[in-house]
């Protein structure tokens, strides 16, 4: 049976059908929904884990079990799980483990560019790269093969192209992988020094058959089409190769992109008068060949930055470009905006209307940076708010610690700004932290978190108590605010910054999107009240709009949060 999938979920499938009985990953986009489209199969236990540090070491507890085991993460999440991964890769597994990392170029959903081959090449494991939903699964199900035989971690790269396409995927029946039974080693898994450098050495040998293996393996497929040019790709390079430049060429695509054949590449080079090297983001596969002595070219026609396409390659190497209608009249741009009712407007407002400096964080709430609110001064890496709030306090002493605050949310707090907050209390800074806690992890699409109350699947959890949390770790200063009440909202922050110890202020309010979520009739405009003072604007919130020289409320997207009435001073705006 063959079914039409998109490459997270055939990947998910992939985990199914090469008998993977443990997940355990941390939500980021593109990735996510392996883990979702994988808690739906019964055989397998699926969960989110705080952080992608967590989640590594949960599937690698689970394979020294003797289970096959999964993590999944972005590609910053791998920065996270680099902890672990390295040191993984000197103990080596007994179940075999896969690990997913997918890469973002064009940044849709992500603060950088990162190629994460550079963290399998610095850590020693193998690394395939699949181009399709097809691929997506097999390499899944053969990663794990390679995973026990080669006693490796395998990271699977994928990127947002691959990950949210779709394309025919075939079921299979799912292997039935017995769980290897538990030998106690230490010399394997106790990584300290003296036992690590036998490791070490176990890990160059295992080096040296990988480069082996992957001369000869079959997720590297060599096309000739007996033409002059000869392309070196991988992942959705290689689709966008193929559409661009058809069987006019010969390619090479590789399916192990670390370590690098070299044989099969020098073979390959030498059946072609003109070779490109055609690689999203950095130049892996171009700096290989060049060491190998092989004329390419590569980076100097495709650059480092962004996504490639179809229309790019073929422009850059047959000079063809497409056609296309340009409209005359230019479109007005849509930024990203939070939604109406969203929890954190009222909140980001009273920041702004206060000139107060904000340490910011990731999450939708980073919107906040835009106009018109325009109140987010720097925005880092998971849980770097609070960190860095507390290096800009220690410098700027009193005056930034009465003028500075740090915003995360719930999701992130846990994930890594709870050691941040930790920080602030042992080495004492008056910093305010402000937790935007809208009961979801809300940019990835809504998975739950630990301070839910509800696991992966929807059941009932264990729920950490923020306000409990904040205090156990040295803050007496906790007060909980509704953003909705923008008044109160203001009072609770201006009285924490000016306090003479560190201070938390929980931003409640659920995530407006919720489907629990009650919503108040839409709001009305009274036109004869309205002096088209454009007040209510400053939230910019999307349901409001100035029409005929007055303000007016889009009733299919207005939630009745109200706070758009605390901003009219001509009280125009009622239920």
């Amino acid at each position: 049976m063959n079914k039409l999938m998109l490459g997270n979920e055939a990947f998910a499938r992939g985990l199914y059908e090469g008998g993977c009985q443990l997940i355990s990953s941390y939500p980021g986009t593109p990735s996510t929904e392996i883990t979702e489209f994988g808690a739906k199969y019964e055989e397998m236990y699926a969960e989110w884990a705080p952080n992608e540090k967590v989640a590594m070491e949960t599937a690698l507890g689970a394979s020294i079990a003797g289970a096959r085991s999964f993590c999944g993460m972005k590609h910053v999440g791998l920065n996270v799980a680099a902890d672990p991964l390295y040191t993984a890769a000197y103990t080596g597994v007994t179940g075999g483990m896969v690990i997913a990392v997918a890469d973002d170029p064009g940044m849709h959903s992500s603060q950088n560019e990162q190629d994460s081959r550079h963290h399998a090449i610095a850590s020693k494991v193998l690394m395939v790269e699949p181009s399709d939903s097809a691929e997506c699964k097999d390499f899944v199900k053969e990663s794990f093969e390679l995973s026990e035989k080669y006693d490796t971690p395998v990271i699977v790269r994928l990127s947002t192209r691959v990950s949210h396409s779709q394309s025919s995927v075939e079921l299979c029946e799912r292997e039935n992988a017995e769980t290897k039974p538990y030998v106690k080693n230490p010399q394997k898994y106790v990584m300290m020094p003296a036992f690590a450098k036998a490791r070490h050495v176990f890990v160059e040998e295992r080096t040296k058959k990988l480069i082996e293996y992957a001369e000869t393996s079959t997720l590297n497929k060599i096309e000739l089409n007996g033409g002059k040019i000869g392309v070196i790709t991988s992942g959705i390079a290689y689709q966008y190769a193929k559409e661009a430049l058809g069987d006019d060429v010969s390619y090479l695509k590789l399916g192990v992109v670390n370590p690098l054949p070299v044989d099969l590449i020098k073979d390959f080079s030498a059946k072609c008068e003109t070779v490109y090297v055609i690689e999203e983001l950095d130049d892996i596969i171009e700096t290989h060949c060049k060491k190998l002595g092989i004329n390419i070219i590569g980076k100097e026609l495709f650059g480092f930055i962004g996504e490639l396409s179809q229309s790019i390659i073929a422009e850059k190497i047959t000079g063809k470009k497409n056609e296309y209608i340009d409209f005359s009249e230019s479109v007005p741009v849509r930024p990203p905006v939070m939604c109406a009712g969203c929890p954190h407007r009222g909140l980001f407002y009273v920041l702004a209307k206060n000139k107060i400096t904000v340490s910011g964080d990731i999450g939708c709430y980073t919107l906040g940076a835009a106009a018109p609110l325009n109140s987010m001064d720097s925005t880092i890496c998971m849980g770097a708010s609070i960190s860095a709030l507390h290096g800009m306090n220690k410098i700027m002493g009193s005056d930034g610690e009465k003028k500075n605050v740090a915003v995360i949310g719930d999701s992130t707090f846990i994930h890594s700004g709870v050691t941040g907050l930790i920080n602030i209390a042992y080495n004492a800074t008056n910093s305010t932290v402000i937790i935007l806690d809208n009961s979801i992890t809300g940019m990835t699409g809504h998975q739950q978190n630990p301070t839910t109350g509800y696991n992966l699947k929807g059941d009932p959890a264990s729920k950490v108590s923020l306000e409990a949390l904040c205090k156990a770790v040295g803050i007496n200063r906790v007060r909980v605010v509704d953003p909705y009440n923008m008044k109160e909202t203001e009072e609770a922050v201006l009285e924490e910054l000016s306090a003479e110890e560190p201070s938390v202020v929980i931003s409640r309010r659920p995530c407006a999107l919720l489907k629990y979520v009650k919503h108040k009739p839409a709001l009305k405009v009274n036109t004869d009240k309205c002096k088209s003072c454009k007040m209510c604007l400053k939230i910019g919130c999307p349901a409001i709009s100035i029409k005929n020289n007055g303000a007016e409320i889009d009733k299919t997207l207005c939630v009745g949060c109200g706070i758009c009435t605390e901003m009219c001073k001509c009280d125009a705006i009622t239920d």
